[in-house]
């Protein structure tokens, strides 16, 4: 019984190090993912994130405007 208690103990102990960092690059992988995908749908809606762009703010808005109703449409 003594051991059971111990192996209980030792599987809820916290993270390692190690496990700590792996989680937090398993974190940073979704998050990138997820910021890509975002990024291609603006893109294929028309955005172009190049530098410089004096109409910025209106193209991001546009695009955001068409995959939302893309996005509301195949719900």
């Amino acid at each position: 019984m003594a051991q059971d208690a111990s192996d209980t103990a030792a599987t809820t102990a916290a993270p390692t190090k190690a496990q700590k960092k792996a989680a937090n690059k398993a974190a940073r992988k979704q998050a990138r993912a997820k910021k890509n995908a975002e990024l291609k749908k603006l893109e294929d809606a028309g955005y172009n994130p190049s530098q410089n762009d004096p109409n910025y703010p209106d193209n991001l808005q546009k695009a955001q405007k068409k995959v939302g109703a893309a996005q509301g449409a195949s719900q």
